[in-house]
C-alpha cells in the first residue's frame, strides 16, 4: 500500500515536472511580437502653403522588422511599425502643411490632383537595432534611415489595375535622413514596453530631422518659393495610361515598354554611337527654313 502511495505520488510529481519543462521550452521559443503604439502631436508650426499629397506603399504601411540573419519565422522577435509610421507622417506632414492628402489608390489621384502641388513618398531604407546582453536591463535601440521622393504632380499616373506609377529618376527632389531612438529607462515592466518605446522615440527624432532639414534638401527651397522648373527630358504620357516606372501602390508596367527598353540596353557602345552620329548626319543634311517658309507655317497655324 505504501509502495502504491510512493509510485502515485511520484508520478504526479514526474507529470508536474514534464509539463513545466515543456511550458518553459514553448515560451522559449514563442516569437515576440510588438505592434508599435505612441502619442504623436501635432507640430506647432506655421504651415507652408502648399497642399501635399502623399502615397504610403504598401511595404512602408506594413513595415515590420525582425532578425533577418534566421529568418522571420524564426526569430525571437517581429516588431510592426506600419500603422505607427503611417500614423505618425500623417500628423507631421498635416502640421507642416496648409493641407495634407493621402493617395491610397488611382481614384483618390484622379479626384484630387488638381488640389495637389506635389506627391511625396516616404520609404524606409534601411534599420538596425540592438538588444540588451542582460535580461535585467531592458534598453534597445533602433536606428532606422528613410528616403523621400518629391515627385511633380505631372509624374505621378493612374494604372488601369488602380495602381499608381511614377517616373523613376525624375523628381523635384529625393533625399535621406537618419532617426535614432532609445528605451529611455532600463526599470520597465517588459521587453514589449521597451522596444516600443525606443521604435516611439525613433519616429520622433525623425519628424524632428524632418522639419529642421527639409528646407535646406535639393530643390525644396525653390520649389517651396514657386521658383523651382523641372525639365523634362522625355515626353509626358497621358493621364491614366500605363508607363514604364516602378509601382508604388500595386500595378505593373508594361511588357511592350520593358522590352523595348531592354533591346535598348542590349546594344553596344559602338551601336549607339553609330545611331547618334547617323541622326546628326541627317539632320545636318536637311536644308534650313527660310523666313518667309516660317511665316507661311505661323500664318497657316494661325488660320487653323
Amino acid at each position: 500500500m505504501a509502495l502504491l502511495l510512493a509510485y502515485r505520488i511520484f508520478s504526479r510529481s514526474f507529470r508536474l515536472f514534464l509539463a513545466s519543462i515543456t511550458l518553459l521550452l514553448i515560451v522559449g521559443c514563442t516569437t515576440k511580437q510588438v505592434v508599435v503604439q505612441g502619442n504623436f502631436p501635432k507640430p506647432l508650426l506655421d504651415p507652408l502653403p502648399q497642399t501635399l499629397g502623399v502615397i504610403y506603399t504598401d511595404e512602408f504601411a506594413n513595415h515590420e522588422f525582425f532578425d533577418e540573419a534566421v529568418g522571420r519565422n524564426e526569430s525571437k522577435w517581429v516588431v510592426k511599425t506600419g500603422e505607427a509610421q503611417v500614423e505618425f507622417w500623417n500628423t507631421l506632414l498635416g502640421g507642416m502643411f496648409s493641407k495634407l492628402i493621402v493617395l491610397n489608390n488611382a481614384d483618390d489621384f484622379r479626384k484630387h490632383k488638381e488640389e495637389v502641388d506635389a506627391v511625396l513618398i516616404p520609404r524606409v531604407e534601411e534599420l538596425q537595432y540592438t538588444i540588451p546582453l542582460h535580461t535585467n536591463i531592458k534598453v534597445y535601440e533602433i536606428w532606422m534611415r528613410y528616403g523621400f521622393r518629391l515627385a511633380a504632380v505631372e509624374d505621378i499616373h493612374g494604372a488601369k489595375d488602380g495602381g499608381l506609377h511614377y517616373l523613376p529618376d525624375h523628381e523635384i527632389s529625393d533625399f535621406n535622413l537618419t532617426a535614432y531612438g532609445k528605451t529611455p529607462t532600463a526599470f520597465l515592466q517588459s521587453d514589449e514596453t521597451a522596444v516600443n518605446l525606443a521604435a516611439v522615440v525613433a519616429l520622433r527624432d525623425a519628424g524632428a530631422n524632418f522639419v529642421t532639414s527639409f528646407a535646406r534638401m535639393p530643390n525644396i527651397d525653390a520649389w517651396v518659393k514657386g521658383e523651382f522648373v523641372q525639365e523634362h527630358n522625355h515626353p509626358i504620357p497621358p493621364p491614366d495610361s500605363e508607363i514604364p516606372a516602378p509601382s508604388v501602390a500595386g500595378g505593373e508596367a508594361d511588357d511592350t515598354t520593358a522590352a523595348t527598353i531592354n533591346e535598348k540596353d542590349n546594344q553596344t557602345g559602338s551601336e549607339v554611337a553609330a545611331a547618334t552620329a547617323a541622326q546628326a548626319s541627317e539632320s545636318a543634311l536637311e536644308p534650313a527654313p527660310t523666313t518667309d517658309e516660317i511665316a507661311k507655317t505661323i500664318e497657316g497655324g494661325e488660320e487653323e
